[in-house]
């Protein structure tokens, strides 16, 4: 049974988190911003807090979706649609992680890690509870969760979050949310499984990706061109690898072997991650940080 606790509470998932590391060589490299400081024992806290947040939402989805779960090929063998673990303990599990994740992030000492931590659980429970049968809403719900890492990144250093960034990170996040609504479609699912489902069709998610995709495109290669913080002659060094991960992704999520996940994505894809490696590379030279 732990080994069925521990995977409701998904931590393969806490790779999302790496959004919360994206503003973070930015705000150290613009040396006119005032007071952003790296802390490591600071940040760390506040990292494994909403990390343990997360998990604590994960575990009340599950709870919120066993029925449907059991009808989706895919999810029918988490450990609540299955059977192997039971509501109580859940609901005994996500208290737990809340309250421990809260306490991290107010350990960390910034007020504004645990704020947005709880903005964060109230977004995902009314994602459950409702929001998740409305269209459209439910992708921008889903899609608040990765501006929400990128604030935490930009409070755990104390720094003011970029408004080229949050767009940036807003627009690649509904294009991530879109698409995993496609792959829905393409593998099945309806209306029955999820009532938003039912007010989607794959013209519309079309042409709704190819928008998001071209907002964070262009509003990557205009901050990169804008900003300060780059080195001259360096500006549009990792501007590649956003263009290739942001195909590469739709590539891969309109493929018949991917749900669209971008953990599976993640994990599964070598050439997502080489091209990480190399965006993480690329930005740091041009920040000049080597």
């Amino acid at each position: 049974m732990l080994a069925d606790l521990v995977r409701l509470a998904r931590p393969t998932h806490w790779i999302k988190n790496v959004f919360v590391l994206i503003p973070v060589p930015f705000a150290l490299a613009d040396a006119a911003q005032r007071g952003v400081e790296l802390i490591p024992g600071v940040f760390l806290l506040g990292l494994l807090g909403f990390c343990l947040t997360n998990s604590a939402v994960y575990t009340l989805n599950d709870l919120l979706d066993a029925q449907s779960d059991r009808l989706d090929p895919r999810k029918r063998h988490r450990p609540l649609a299955a059977g192997k673990v039971s509501a109580a303990a859940a609901v005994v599990q996500g208290a737990v992680l809340v309250l421990i994740g809260l306490g991290l992030c107010l350990a960390s000492g910034r007020m504004a890690a645990v704020w947005l931590a709880l903005l964060y659980v109230a977004l995902n429970a009314a994602y459950s509870l409702a929001v998740k049968h409305v269209v459209l809403l439910d992708v921008f719900l889903l899609s608040s969760g990765f501006v929400i890492r990128v604030l935490l990144g930009c409070a755990l250093i104390a720094a003011s979050p970029s408004a080229w960034l949050l767009l940036c990170t807003s627009s690649l996040a509904l294009f991530v949310g879109f698409s995993k609504r496609r792959a829905d479609l393409a593998a099945g699912l309806d209306g029955n499984h999820r009532g938003s489902l039912g007010g989607y069709s794959r013209a519309f998610l079309d042409q709704a990706i190819a928008v998001c995709a071209g907002v964070a495109l262009a509003a990557y290669a205009l901050y990169s061109i804008e900003a300060k913080v780059f080195l001259p002659q360096r500006e549009m060094a990792s501007m590649p690898f956003v263009a290739y991960g942001i195909l590469n992704y739709l590539r891969l999520a309109d493929s018949e072997d991917t749900s669209g996940s971008p953990v599976e994505i993640a994990y599964r894809c070598l050439s997502s991650q080489l091209c990480a490696i190399g965006w993480g590379v690329a930005v740091t030279w041009s920040l000049g940080m080597w």
